[in-house]
């Protein structure tokens, strides 16, 4: 989250702020994180939570001397005209949300990707439980190359049009809980799967094939675990005779892939450009060329090729990005730029200099829990970007476990409850639109056992293996 521009010496010429300052602003940002823990009891979204205070730290920071003054010097030693509540603005997050956010929306339109999941349905035969193990996979592999929220609508709506084909809408509320959690174990495969991890992942400096490599044996473990449970929960078992195999096999046969498809030129020129977007963000490091520019260049730049498929009317797929998203991140990264001058992070960074110096062991357990409990009960996101920057601070190696921590626990942590993760909230909509009973308690007191096995299996395995 470091600004590619460079402040000048003065911007740095601030005596540390009194003790008392320094609280009033953690006070600030600990009721910024309880608006966004109780976003739809006040009835407000993320951006305009994270703008109001946005506004008021940047007033008082200034009122109070605390932010830098004075021109903005590039390694030219050009003075740019860049304003404070700017510089502390990670760009690069950003375009890779924008960039990201429009290829997705311009392939999905193409039909690949209910192409691929009706594909799935058809060959599990109609078999309850090989289309729980079908949907699974998919809701991974979705999670960790779309994001979750996309990930969640596709698979949860082709899920209850499938079981409702199948008459089998008794398992739906099984199919929903159990993707939903997914998506958080999804999340963790790739350095763009979800926003703590490309926060945390490129504050950390670790590259896209280093964090898959370290990431995907405990995504694989997690999935089949999760999935073993779920089945064993809700019930979900093979189809008992031949005869129910047959009937099964004939609904899902009259199943067709191709109703999503508009054109064959279409479905290719999203297969092809999906594949080169994979291919180029993995290897993003390594280009001649590409990794001067980063991985938000290739989002961005990607988006601009797919859209132009769609030249005429651009509009609809700009309509699609989540601006919400955008402007909460935004603002969020004003206010984290604020609470570094004013010394909170660096209080903070006291409190986990002490867990730090527990050890990789003890600590790096306390912190992914810790990580979990805060990433339950509100928004990961400004969890991970505070730690991040924590960690950053305290000069933190990039192959400290710690840094996995921090990953681990934000992601996992949304599956203890509904509001944990903005995928199992998604999960909780689709549960209600189909009148199925889930209520809040009720999700927490069926989704604990899962979480709870997936936290311990991640502790022993960043303790153990990526230490």
């Amino acid at each position: 989250m470091t600004p590619t521009l460079l402040a000048s010496p003065a911007a740095h010429g601030h005596a540390p702020p009194p003790l008392w300052i320094t609280l009033l602003f953690a006070g600030i940002l600990v009721a910024l994180i309880a608006c966004l823990a109780f976003e739809e009891k006040i009835h407000a979204k993320k951006s305009v939570i994270a703008g109001g205070f946005a506004v008021i730290t940047l007033l008082l920071g200034a009122a109070f001397h605390l932010l830098p003054v004075g021109p903005l010097v590039n390694v030219f030693g050009e003075q740019l005209p860049v304003p404070v509540y700017v510089q502390g603005v990670d760009w690069s997050v950003i375009s890779i949300i924008l960039g990201s956010s429009v290829f997705v929306d311009v392939v999905s339109r193409t039909g690949l990707f209910s192409w691929i999941a009706i594909r799935l349905t058809k060959q599990s035969g109609g078999d309850p439980l090989k289309l729980l193990w079908s949907y699974g996979l998919m809701t991974v592999v979705f999670s960790a190359v779309l994001n979750n929220v996309t990930a969640m609508i596709i698979v949860g709506s082709l899920s209850a049009v499938s079981l409702g084909k199948l008459g089998r809408t008794d398992k739906l509320l099984g199919f929903l809980v159990i993707e939903g959690l997914l998506t958080n174990v999804g999340g963790l495969l790739t350095l763009i799967s979800s926003v703590p991890n490309i926060i945390v992942g490129t504050t950390a400096g670790i590259g896209f094939g280093a964090f898959f490599v370290a990431a995907a044996p405990f995504v694989v473990v997690a999935t089949g675990v999760t999935l073993w449970m779920g089945a064993k929960l809700f019930k979900i078992t093979r189809l008992p005779d031949e005869a129910a195999r047959a009937r099964a096999a004939a609904q899902v046969a009259a199943f067709d892939e191709n109703d999503g498809v508009e054109s064959r030129a279409g479905f290719w020129f999203g297969a092809t450009m999906t594949a080169l977007f994979i291919g180029t963000i993995a290897f993003a490091s390594v280009i001649p060329w590409i990794k001067d520019l980063g991985m938000g260049y290739v989002a961005l730049a990607f988006g601009a090729v797919v859209i132009t498929r769609f030249k005429s009317s651009p509009k609809q797929f700009y309509a699609a990005v989540d601006w919400d998203l955008i402007g909460f991140f935004v603002a969020l990264f004003m206010v984290i730029n604020v609470m570094e001058h004013a010394q909170v992070l660096a209080l903070i960074g006291k409190g986990l200099a002490w867990i730090i110096g527990l050890g990789e062991t003890a600590g790096g357990g306390l912190m992914l829990v810790s990580a979990a409990g805060f990433s339950s009960v509100t928004d990961n996101i400004p969890l991970a970007a505070m730690l991040a920057k924590i960690l950053g601070n305290l000069g933190t190696p990039s192959d400290s476990s710690l840094w996995w921590s921090v990953i681990f626990g934000a992601n996992l942590g949304g599956n203890l409850t509904p509001i944990g993760s903005a995928s199992t909230l998604v999960a909780v909509t689709i549960i209600h639109k189909n009148k199925l009973p889930m209520t809040f308690g009720g999700f927490v007191k069926t989704a604990l056992p899962f979480a709870g096995v997936q936290l311990a299996l991640a502790t022993v395995y960043v303790l153990v293996f990526l230490r």
